[in-house]
């Protein structure tokens, strides 16, 4: 794992980076965050990233924008980005501001996420388990 200049750690699962944006960041973390994760998806070859944003309660137009040209840099780096847990009042203050995050690919929560990179937890059954078990 590794934690970027803007203070945001980047955890590796096989082929998919899952990171995190917090409440405290400002534009110039926003940006540091922005290139230390491209940079990442470069170095680790990733195909996916997950980018869990349940912990923010606002978002602003600037960060907005970062994760459309986040999402854009990382597609043309070939990697697919989810935007996971995004709040109501988030989702609400976007519209209210005109942004669509257009091209952002989203999902209720990270396990979700996760499941559209085709990240698949290996759990392990009981011998003689039934297979919906797992429901």
């Amino acid at each position: 794992m590794s934690t970027p200049a803007a203070g945001v750690p980047i955890l590796r699962l096989g082929n998919v980076l899952v990171t995190g944006l917090l409440n405290e960041l400002d534009d110039k973390a926003a940006t540091a965050f922005a290139d230390e994760l491209t940079a990442r998806i470069a170095a680790d070859e990733a195909q996916g990233v997950l980018i869990d944003i349940s912990r923010l309660e606002l978002i602003d137009s600037f960060v907005a924008r970062m994760l459309m040209e986040l999402t854009t840099m990382a597609r043309l780096l070939g990697a697919r980005v989810i935007v996971a847990g995004m709040r109501p009042p988030v989702a609400i203050t976007l519209v209210e501001l005109g942004l669509q995050l257009a091209g952002v690919e989203t999902a209720l929560n990270a396990e979700q996420g996760m499941a559209s990179l085709g990240w698949k937890q290996n759990l392990q059954l009981p011998e003689g388990a039934p297979r919906d078990a797992l429901r």
